[in-house]
């Protein structure tokens, strides 16, 4: 534990400095880069020990009207793709994962913070408004860090669906709590007030009960809580679950195949890769030493997916 513990608090220092040198090249060239997530709290110290949260990626958001720059900047200071497919999802939230040689983490780039259903209420302009800076570097108000936190679950990650709370944002949400107001940072939103509260509650239990992640008890807040069970009729219900949210990914990604040329062009690409039939047709390959293949309910629900999207 000494040894992971060392070797992510190293990691950890190289994203630091690797996001303050992202910081000073966008603002010596007018463009004020905001991080977000992990990254973030790292640069705003909220942790005792930086060694204390993982981090993959480093994050941050832009004005759209400098989205375009951004990149043309990072990509001449040398970072590239890391997925060299000559192809690539239109419309996202962020642009594509970049890395440059000698550093550490990779780059997302957000002009949204959300899925397009929720980006009218919390978007660039609504977090812009009470920014912090710190060490010249600009970073989301701990009210917005501590939303973020939860609906980068709730929301991005379906953890509403699932009833479920990783400990890496409960965790985040515990030690934003110990510096600004959970129920009004959670208040100053409408439409996500609902998901907000039930994490917070699940917070509130998982954590013993400390004041500052207290949550308002609604019917809602307390069916939440009950499903934090590990019983066999809860991953059941979780299977479901997760095959809905994947047929209904689908059917809302081949509406936009039909209604955007965009998407169009970029499922042809996607269904004539090798590479892409591989990892997903890889299940009908048997396994070693045995005369069977690997078939389960979310693998067959995969075959049908990529048989629908062949006969397109």
């Amino acid at each position: 534990m000494e040894l992971i513990t060392g070797l992510n608090r190293e990691r950890n220092q190289q994203i630091i400095t690797q996001a303050t040198a992202i910081s000073t090249l966008l603002l010596d060239h007018g463009i004020t880069p905001i991080f977000l997530k992990g990254t973030g709290n790292l640069l705003a110290g909220l942790y005792t020990d930086i060694a204390e949260r993982m981090v993959g990626d480093i994050d941050f958001i832009l004005p759209k009207e400098q989205y375009t720059k951004a990149i043309t900047l990072l990509r001449e200071d040398g970072y590239t793709d890391v997925l060299k497919y000559h192809y690539h999802l239109p419309m996202q939230r962020h642009y594509r994962r970049i890395k440059k040689e000698n550093n550490i983490a990779a780059l997302e780039i957000h002009k949204e913070l959300l899925i397009e259903k929720h980006t009218a209420e919390f978007n660039y302009d609504f977090i812009k408004k009470d920014i912090q800076t710190i060490n010249q570097i600009s970073l989301l108000s701990y009210d917005n860090k501590l939303n973020l936190s939860i609906i980068s679950n709730q929301i991005t990650d379906h953890g509403f669906y699932y009833k479920t709370i990783p400990l890496r944002n409960g965790y985040d949400v515990f030690l934003l709590s110990k510096k600004t107001n959970a129920q009004q940072a959670v208040n100053n939103l409408d439409k996500l007030k609902k998901p907000l509260q039930c994490f917070l509650a699940g917070c509130f239990e998982v954590f013993n009960s400390p004041d500052s992640l207290q949550y308002v008890k609604t019917r809602k807040t307390i069916a939440y809580v009950k499903q934090f069970k590990n019983t066999k009729k809860i991953r059941r219900k979780r299977l479901v679950i997760k095959n809905y949210l994947a047929l209904k990914l689908f059917l809302y990604t081949l509406y936009r195949c039909i209604v955007y040329r965009e998407y169009t062009v970029w499922l042809l690409h996607k269904i004539t890769d090798k590479n892409w039939h591989k990892e997903k047709f890889s299940f009908l390959i048997p396994k070693k030493n045995l005369n069977i293949f690997l078939i389960t309910p979310h693998n067959l629900f995969y075959l049908l997916q990529c048989f629908l999207l062949h006969l397109l």
